[in-house]
């Protein structure tokens, strides 16, 4: 019988969106999928049933080397406040900060996972004065470092592994472990920024439910409407990296799904875009934040033929929260 993966998960700074977004996994047995794949949950605040002195003992065995320890998952910010002490979080029943348990804990792990994009880059607990000093595990936003450092590898030789999102993706954390537990998962698997690629070499634009929208520059004008959200309304969909369209939440949901604009909550600095959320910055008429790798002249060439080519079918119903006029029945023959 092999060895199983063993997995350690701690909250810190966060809100514990991830671990209710992981409880939504594709599965009526959680638990079942982790054993099935080999993985052993030795511990989670929230999922575990031991408690106090059971789980003090157990980082102690991780500590002294009796207790394998193959990924450490940290959901939520580092808090490191006040003054670099990390005494705003202390864990229960030990004294001791959380970022000093992490520190630690992190040594004695083969892999250190950020679950969430708190965890990732500092997320939304680091915004506005960060009174808290809050970071993450290997970033602070876009700049290395974070609590571990720059330097930082664990000891199969990986740097912190990004799972960046806002809530994640239960599959992104599923798949990931999973990919880790079958020896499956290298550096060349990582972005530039730490994420797991086969989420993160996605833009939330493919498989966006209003690409037609898109196609044709009919915009949504306000939140109701069903028009493309990127002229508007704020939304970074072609340029937010991530599966959400393509692999939806249950296998129905996504932010643009349900008439949200995405707010590209997997990149670092997304808690402050510098404007509002809904509303989508312009230099001279034309969005700011362009498609990836897309020249502004051939976006503005594009835009302009598109709207000049839009069916009214499609600017009437962009701008209405049902479909008005729905597609004209042809009949077709395949030649």
């Amino acid at each position: 019988m092999s060895t199983p993966f063993t997995v350690l998960w701690l909250q810190s700074g966060g809100c514990g969106g991830c671990s209710m977004s992981l409880l939504c996994a594709d599965t009526d047995d959680f638990h079942g999928q982790l054993r099935d794949a080999g993985i052993d949950l030795l511990w989670h605040p929230s999922l575990s049933l031991d408690s106090g002195d059971d789980v003090v003992a157990l980082l102690g065995r991780v500590l002294d080397g009796t207790q394998r320890l193959d990924a450490l998952c940290v959901e939520g910010s580092l808090l490191r406040g006040p003054n670099g002490s990390g005494r705003f979080h202390i864990m229960a029943g030990t004294g001791l900060p959380m970022i000093d348990w992490v520190r630690r804990l992190a040594e004695k792990a083969r892999h250190v996972v950020a679950i969430g994009s708190c965890a990732a880059w500092g997320g939304v607990t680091a915004g506005g004065d960060n009174p808290t000093e809050a970071c993450g595990l290997q970033y602070e936003d876009d700049a290395r470092g974070g609590l571990l450092g720059a330097d930082f590898h664990a000891g199969a030789g990986l740097p912190v592994i990004n799972i960046a999102g806002c809530p994640t993706h239960p599959s992104w954390v599923l798949d990931t472990l999973m990919a880790l537990a079958g020896g499956s998962f290298g550096a060349a698997d990582l972005d530039t920024l730490g994420r797991p690629r086969f989420y993160a070499d996605q833009l939330v634009h493919h498989g966006c439910t209003r690409n037609e929208y898109y196609e044709f520059k009919a915009s949504a004008e306000k939140p109701s409407d069903l028009g493309c959200m990127m002229e508007h309304m704020g939304c970074k969909g072609t340029q937010a990296h991530a599966d959400c369209n393509t692999r939806p939440w249950n296998g129905e949901g996504s932010c643009t799904r349900g008439g949200y604009a995405c707010i590209s909550c997997t990149e670092p600095g997304f808690q402050e875009p510098g404007h509002p959320f809904h509303a989508t910055p312009k230099l001279a008429g034309i969005p700011i934040g362009l498609p990836t790798d897309m020249p502004k002249a051939w976006f503005v060439a594009l835009a302009s033929l598109s709207k000049s080519a839009t069916p009214k079918r499609v600017k009437v119903n962009a701008v209405s929260d049902h479909v008005v006029v729905p597609p004209v029945a042809r009949r077709t023959r395949l030649k």
